[in-house]
């Protein structure tokens, strides 16, 4: 038969285990300015490709799909 303070210690790291399982993560990775410098060149070089520097820029829109 095992200790009771093990036995203890085990049903704790369990429940520990168990909490993080069912709490729900999302993880959204941080926009540096890298980021931004490359949207800037990216748009940039658009802008460009079109010869109309003219135009007020256009603001992208996208899609996002989280799978639960």
């Amino acid at each position: 038969m095992l200790e009771p303070w093990i036995i203890e210690q085990i049903r704790r790291r369990e429940e520990e285990q168990r909490r993080r399982q069912e709490q729900p993560r999302l993880e959204i990775p941080a926009r540096d300015e890298r980021w931004k410098r490359e949207r800037d060149e990216d748009a940039e070089r658009d802008r460009d490709k079109d010869g109309d520097d003219d135009r007020e820029p256009t603001t992208e829109r996208g899609v996002v799909i989280i799978e639960m």
